[in-house]
């Protein structure tokens, strides 16, 4: 029997507008921490984006590996296979790769032998013991890809999904090959950070690949031959093929359009070279983040009695307070709409962090109003007030008030002035 953890999109540094979100995160490591006690897993997989950025502060680093390190410490026979994602810089997050490995600790950031010429199945393949003490499963801790990273395929529509297909293909034969040798009858079990056609997005929190869905790779990239294929990237849990190719998601919500379902890790149990069962484990939410209306957007004066009720949250120090999104519909521009806000949350224990501004037009034509394709017009004969006049009545499906037009004409007649 082999007991594995997968989750992955950590996100460790995250700046959620302009506030931390260390203590969330440092809460998730704690409780991750009581789930490898409480389930003793015999690995942990780690699907990518360890990290937000490529350059990570030093107290998200800090926290990556002090976690590691009590993870040892609580469960020493644990392993742990890591990769890059898209967000990592993968010869950053592997550099002490030649220390972790000495306890169990494989972290493997780019997929490339040192050469730069081939993939390097020496650190992408990882067996995994279980409770027999011999390898019961062969990992392919396969990193984030990019166009570089990929075998060339002649004459490929699309080079680069091409050469991931191709990659894949030959860490499983590679896989394949190790198994018969070593360990027959060994699950194969492949890691992979990318954009599977079908997937659910959360476009407002995922960084695209590529422009458009051109990222977006078949599911038959991963061949029958994996018992599992461990995913990261899409930050909502998800499953493909009977649950052979999941998603574990992101451990805490990274935008507001992830905070309506619950955060997760899974749990697999492999037994004779298969997967036997999957358990989903909820993660708890230490900060909530609300939204005013909870869906849709209303006028301000709706709103604003809404925002004064916040004042029945029990009051908590300040990372700890809720995130909130104001999300006003508008039907004109308002400069003291701020400062409303703020005045109807005098002493709410919330933290305003978005105010969400959709306009009547925009509600009535959709939420891609906004980025449709302008109406074409003469440069020549287009005016200040013509372009104003336009772009109000695209806003708010109404035409521009007098005052509004007289200050543009005084600020005109002041350039004609000083010309």
């Amino acid at each position: 029997m082999l007991k594995i953890l997968h989750t992955a999109d950590w996100h460790l540094g995250q700046s959620f507008h302009g506030y931390s979100r260390e203590p969330e995160h440092a809460s998730f490591l704690d409780w991750l921490l009581l789930q490898l006690q409480e389930h003793q897993p015999h690995a942990l997989l780690l699907a990518g984006d360890v990290f937000d950025t490529i350059h990570p502060a030093a107290t998200a680093q800090k926290l990556f590996y002090s976690f590691l390190s009590r993870a040892r410490q609580l469960q020493p026979d644990l392993q742990l296979v890591i990769t890059a994602g898209n967000h990592d810089a993968g010869s950053r997050l592997e550099a002490p790769a030649g220390l972790l490995d000495a306890f169990s600790i494989h972290i493997v950031g780019t997929p490339l032998n040192a050469a730069g010429t081939e993939l390097d199945f020496r650190r992408l393949l990882v067996p995994l013991r279980g409770d027999s003490g011999q390898t019961e499963a062969i990992v392919i801790a396969m990193p984030f890809l990019r166009p570089a990273d990929v075998p060339t395929v002649p004459a490929a529509e699309d080079p680069w999904l091409a050469g991931i297909r191709a990659a894949y293909e030959q860490a499983v034969a590679a896989a394949a090959e190790l198994r018969a040798e070593t360990a027959p009858g060994a699950a194969l079990i492949a890691i992979g950070h990318c954009h599977l056609a079908g997937g659910l997005e959360t476009l407002d929190s995922e960084r695209r690949l590529v422009v458009g869905h051109a990222e977006a790779i078949g599911l038959d990239t991963f061949p029958p031959a994996l018992a599992y294929v461990a995913l990261g990237h899409l930050h909502r849990a998800q499953q493909f093929q009977q649950g052979r190719i999941r998603y574990s998601g992101s451990p805490i919500p990274l935008s507001f359009t992830e905070a309506a379902y619950q955060h997760q890790i899974l749990c697999l149990d492999f037994a004779g070279g298969q997967l036997q069962s999957v358990q989903s484990i909820p993660v708890p939410r230490t900060v909530s983040l609300l939204s005013v209306p909870v869906r849709g957007n209303a006028p301000l004066e709706t709103i604003l009695p809404q925002l004064c009720s916040l004042q029945e949250l029990p009051e908590v120090p300040l990372e700890q307070q809720p995130f909130l999104r104001v999300n006003v519909l508008a039907s004109g521009p308002d400069p003291t709409r701020r400062q409303q806000i703020e005045q109807a949350l005098q002493g709410c224990s919330v933290r305003l962090v978005q105010i969400h501004v959709q306009t009547v037009a925009e509600q009535q034509q959709g939420a891609d109003a906004a980025d449709s394709a302008p109406v074409s017009a003469d440069l020549s004969t287009l005016t200040p007030v013509a372009v104003l006049t336009r772009e109000y009545q695209r806003l708010y499906a109404a035409d521009p008030p007098a005052e509004l037009l007289q200050a543009l004409s005084d600020v005109l007649h002041q350039e004609d002035l000083l010309a």
